[in-house]
């Protein structure tokens, strides 16, 4: 007698085999505001972030990895796959009574997703307009929006200038009186998590936090830890740290405690350098947030996987720019990016440090401030002014000089590989350097839309909505 198990078991098997390969992750997308280089326990000893340091060294710390100047853009190429300077969005911020806005016509991350059957949420700021609803989170992909339209809101009243800004999905909310943002916003990932199924379902998470962005506010126990710092406003800042560090372990305990982490990515990112003149560092590299500098461009960030990762525990010093996490994610979860993305695919990259899709990136492209930046391989140009902050900011009590009133040539010439920390200006001695670089910003400059950046709208008050910064004046 046979005893051989019958061919309908090899073929279920085959199936089960199959579909648990090819079963899409879970993404956790966690986006820290105004996080400086040195202001995280990787790069600094002094910080106290160790919920966030065990997923850094524990997974791959992303040591190139590029963001915008300013918030706005950055999470423009984290929706979208495209430069700001393709979208209209390469000028400032979009601020609360302006009317600008991520074109409707590109087609956001969470929208690719839903096509594949994701289900997916957003907690924390938007920051991409909403003067029209078509414009805000729940009509560009998202299942659920519990956050915030702005930037730069009281961390307990989520108010912004003279209006209140909080939502839960279209509707005005109103948290617990007192509770502090990053314990709303993980509070409300918690729930999210209790809402979706870890096996059957698949999650997009997107938790861009209001954390550490100014106002400089965060309970005391937080700003005790660091009794040691003399500058208040230093003091204050590395709290707010430390708060969304421990709101990010309740979420990864959450997650692990709910069955995700047997098949998620965790992806960990500043959406722009530190802002120096508040109280963020961003020790060794040169300038702040709204610069070109790297100081304003290369972000903090890491991901982190209990077992989608071929190769981690180490630093991946491969080139990653924002707008390559839309295509990276979608073909992770299934999909095909459009051609013609701005953004590449590094799963490779970032998975088992094979070498970076890309060799080149733009910094930014700005029409109306006049300057722009490009990278090629090891060097990179700046043209124009770089912006305000312009030094290598110490440490608090420290004061140094922002550069203010420095004046640089039209072109700047660094060698990222000799000089990271942009020491030497070397665009005398490289002229072939400087004339291939600027082809190569010509070229982009040829494909640049103007900047969307309209004068305030009186129609946006919040006294004609009851009090609230609301869509539905442009």
């Amino acid at each position: 007698m046979d005893s051989s198990p019958p061919l309908l078991f090899f073929a279920v098997l085959a199936g089960m085999v199959l579909f648990g390969a090819a079963k899409p992750p879970h993404i956790i997308f966690i986006v820290a505001d105004d996080l400086g280089w040195n202001d995280v326990g990787w790069h600094n000893d002094q910080m106290f972030t160790p919920n966030l340091d065990k997923m850094a060294r524990a997974g791959v710390i992303l040591n190139s990895s590029y963001v915008q100047p300013v918030c706005t853009p950055s999470r423009n190429c984290f929706m979208t796959g495209y430069y700001p300077f393709h979208t209209g969005l390469q000028h400032e911020v979009i601020h609360p009574s302006h009317p600008g806005y991520l074109p409707a016509n590109f087609t956001t991350l969470p929208q690719k997703l839903k096509q594949l059957g994701y289900t997916t949420h957003i907690v924390g700021k938007w920051h991409l307009g909403f003067c029209d609803w078509k414009y805000t989170p729940t009509y560009r992909g998202f299942d659920s929006f519990m956050g915030y339209y702005n930037g730069a809101e009281d961390y307990f009243t989520h108010i912004r200038d003279n209006g209140y800004d909080f939502r839960f999905n279209t509707s005005v909310h109103h948290p617990p009186e007192g509770e502090y943002s990053a314990n709303v916003i993980s509070a409300r990932a918690v729930e999210i998590l209790d809402s979706v199924d870890p096996v059957r379902d698949q999650l997009y998470l997107y938790l861009p936090f209001q954390s550490v962005h100014a106002p400089l506010e965060v309970p005391e126990r937080y700003e005790n830890i660091y009794a040691n710092i003399s500058t208040k406003s230093r003091r204050q800042y590395c709290g707010m740290v430390s708060a969304l560090d421990e709101a990010v372990g309740n979420i990864t305990s959450a997650l692990r405690d709910r069955g995700f982490m047997d098949n998620a990515l965790i992806v960990f990112t500043t959406d722009n350098g530190g802002p120096t003149f508040t109280a963020a560092n961003n020790l060794p590299l040169r300038g702040a947030k709204t610069t070109l500098w790297e100081g304003g461009t290369r972000g903090a960030a890491f991901v982190y996987s209990d077992n989608l990762l071929q190769n981690d525990g180490y630093t991946n010093n491969e080139m990653i720019h924002a707008v390559d996490w839309f295509p990276t994610l979608l073909t992770l979860a299934g999909g095909k990016p459009d051609a013609g993305m701005d953004g590449v695919n590094q799963w490779p990259t970032v998975s088992s440090g094979a070498p970076s899709a890309r060799s080149e990136f733009v910094y930014n492209i700005d029409d109306i401030s006049k300057n722009a930046a490009i990278r090629v391989g090891q060097y990179k140009l700046i043209e124009g002014s770089p912006g305000n902050h312009n030094g290598w900011t110490p440490l608090p009590p420290l004061e140094a000089s922002d550069m203010f009133n420095v004046s640089f040539p039209e072109h700047q010439l660094f060698d990222l590989q000799a000089d990271p920390t942009e020491h030497h200006d070397i665009a005398s001695d490289n002229p072939d350097v400087v004339s291939k670089l600027l082809g190569r910003l010509s070229f982009h400059k040829a494909t640049m839309v103007p900047a969307n950046f309209p004068p305030a709208d009186p129609a946006s008050d919040p006294k004609n909505f009851g009090g609230n910064w609301s869509p539905g004046w442009c």
